[in-house]
């Protein structure tokens, strides 16, 4: 995988293109999200964000990509904005119209040039930016 291909895979998400993003998962792909939760498969995978893109709008913006021919590593920042109230959000409390930005830390194990195994963990958190009325 290249960083053009990951900044694809990036893009996709960004527009909720779940087959488009999708298509670089593994069918049983391990994802760890820091101690919080793992999902493991494709298909876990893309219902778990399909219930998130539901209640919140989340961008990632590439920060820096180191690829390698079995492994990547990223840093990444994520806007994540409330399209409902969710205070039980695994990324934290968010109410409808704020925004939540935080920084993670990547690093996917690649086979056949699809992630096999995800690990992410938060690196910082940026103030909660309050909703506009």
């Amino acid at each position: 995988m290249t960083e053009a291909d990951y900044a694809d895979y990036i893009a996709r998400f960004n527009a909720n293109d779940f087959e488009g993003f999708g298509r670089y998962y593994c069918d049983d792909v391990v994802f760890n999200l820091g101690e919080k939760r793992q999902i493991i498969g494709r298909d876990a995978i893309l219902d778990f964000y399909r219930d998130v893109k539901s209640k919140v709008r989340e961008t990632l913006d590439i920060l820096a990509v180191a690829a390698g021919p079995d492994t990547l590593a990223c840093h990444v920042r994520t806007e994540f904005y409330g399209l409902e109230d969710w205070p039980d959000f695994i990324a934290g409390p968010l109410m409808k119209g704020e925004s939540l930005n935080i920084e993670s830390l990547g690093f996917y194990y690649l086979r056949d040039g699809k992630f096999a195994r995800i690990l992410g963990a938060r690196y910082k958190t940026l103030p909660v930016a309050p909703a506009t009325t």
